[in-house]
């Protein structure tokens, strides 16, 4: 006790702020006392405060989780949320200020904090690379300020779970003397790809038609994340996906990903020779699983309104494996052509089908195509994907690749007929197709369009039981592999476990 006090004494100023007893505690880590212990030694007034430790009875560690604020990256935190809560650990989940009121209102019994990315009413039409460069800024000043409020508040923060397209999560929380962990919400193959870019192993733009990167199959160039097939595409992502969110990974504690361990297991082996990987995926409810957490059936949260009655009214007088369904996510867009050739391509097939059109997208559908189709086609704005991937009329999924959308009919044994737009897509696309074998990938022609007589064949050789029986065989063993790895002693279970017990 003389230590600390002699220690407080001569280096933290009095009255004393919050940010000095955080600065003495981050560089004098020895030191146990807590903010309400440090500011008594001081001799300050704490008569109105709750003690930490009177708060920390109820639960075992406090992690805040903070997604980037889209839909297709808050889904797998605020599950990979829910999972943690379910050990044990307190969580809070941090958004930003403009999506603050719908996350309250969605996320059930986590806790719900706001900061600024610096454009609390929107950044519609905000470029990209002036977003993240205001985010960082506007970003680390109150998510600083929100660490120093909770432990003002008896709730001190034991590590941040941070989204890696927000490096500065991990700056903010070393400076503060907390543990840092980066997830990753797309697959370990990508990122795999971004790394040896950001290090200089893959030399871009691209040379070569065919390139060898440790860990990976061969890839042909159109096989690679669009940033880097496409290298000048889209300048301020390439220097997010593959500089920015890699720029301090070797200083994160734990470094996380949305897949889980038999999916990827060669690429996992590889990076975990270098960096402390852990897989703690798939990061979708546990439902849709195990089923061992009764109350952890959805995600908790939705930008978009979803259609959820109609939609699953409509499967229910379907068949058993007979219904083609076609969604592109929450951020592809198509063309007018090649919507129209999709449209087309469906009526062509004669199969039943049910197409996601986002209302941004629903002018570029043909005329007159929604009342040709009615009788063997649904189309809505927005389903609950995961109840429709689910549901036994499902014969199989046309997909843009995200990786959301991917490991989801991985998860639920969904044949795959892959349609990649640009990013990520491309690769996980020669994993369903070649790799995991779970699906095919409709060819464009030379102008980037996938006709209607490649889709329409497509749906044809997946539907068909006998040609498509390889596919739904191999589709239906890594849904029984995703299920295992959140079994008892299952590999992302352990690495849930094993994170939880060192957070104490």
């Amino acid at each position: 006790m003389e230590n600390i006090t002699g220690l407080i004494q001569q280096k933290m100023p009095y009255p004393p702020n919050r940010m000095s007893v955080h600065i003495l505690l981050s560089t004098h880590t020895s030191y146990k006392y807590s903010l309400h212990e440090l500011l008594i030694l001081k001799g300050c007034d704490t008569s109105k405060r709750v003690h930490t430790e009177q708060l920390m009875e109820t639960y075992r560690a406090h992690c805040l989780i903070l997604p980037f604020p889209i839909q297709g990256h808050i889904n797998p935190l605020l599950q990979f949320a829910t999972r943690l809560q379910h050990q044990g650990t307190k969580i809070t989940l941090v958004t930003t200020k403009f999506l603050f009121k719908t996350l309250q209102e969605a996320s059930g019994s986590i806790s719900v904090e706001a900061i600024s990315d610096g454009y609390d009413e929107g950044a519609n039409g905000v470029a990209a690379g002036i977003y993240l460069a205001m985010f960082r800024k506007c970003g680390s000043e109150t998510l600083t300020e929100l660490i120093l409020k909770l432990h003002d508040l008896g709730c001190p923060v034991d590590c941040i779970v941070y989204d890696a397209f927000l490096p500065w999560c991990l700056d903010v929380a070393k400076s503060l003397g907390l543990r840092g962990a980066v997830f990753f919400t797309q697959s370990c193959a990508v990122n795999n790809i971004y790394y040896h870019a950001h290090k200089g192993c893959l030399k871009l733009p691209l040379e070569e038609t065919e390139v060898d990167i440790p860990g990976l199959p061969p890839l042909l160039a159109s096989d690679l994340p669009s940033f880097i097939s496409d290298y000048a595409s889209y300048p301020a992502i390439y220097q997010l996906v593959v500089h920015d969110q890699m720029e301090n990974i070797e200083e994160a504690d734990w470094i996380f990903f949305n897949t889980f361990y038999k999916l990827e297991e060669e690429v996992n082996d590889w990076m975990a020779k270098i960096l402390p990987v852990k897989t703690i995926g798939p990061a979708i409810p546990s439902m849709y699983l195990e089923k061992s957490l009764e109350d952890d059936k959805h995600y908790g949260l939705n930008l978009f309104k979803s259609m959820t009655k109609a939609c699953m009214s409509w499967l229910n007088e379907r068949s058993v494996s007979s219904v083609v369904y076609v969604a592109f996510g929450s951020l592809a867009e198509l063309n007018a052509e090649q919507m129209e050739e999709l449209a087309w391509g469906l009526r062509k097939s004669n199969y039943y089908f049910l197409w996601v059109v986002r209302e941004s997208e629903s002018n570029k559908l043909p005329k007159d195509f929604l009342e040709e189709s009615s009788d063997k086609g649904l189309i809505i704005s927005w389903c609950p994907q995961l109840e429709v991937l689910a549901h036994e009329s499902m014969g199989c999924f046309i997909t843009h690749c995200g990786w959301n959308s991917t490991l989801e009919a991985l998860s639920l044994g969904v044949p795959i007929i892959a349609m990649p737009q640009w990013t990520d897509q491309s690769t996980n696309a020669k994993f369903v197709m070649d790799i995991w074998k779970t699906g095919i990938k409709a060819l464009p022609d030379e102008n980037g369009i996938v006709r209607r007589n490649v889709i329409s064949q497509c749906i044809s050789l997946v539907m068909d039981k006998k040609k498509g029986q390889e596919i739904s065989q191999n589709a239906k063993k890594w849904k029984d592999l995703a299920r295992q790895a959140f079994d008892e002693g299952g590999s992302s279970d352990a690495n849930i476990k094993d994170f939880v017990s060192k957070l104490v």
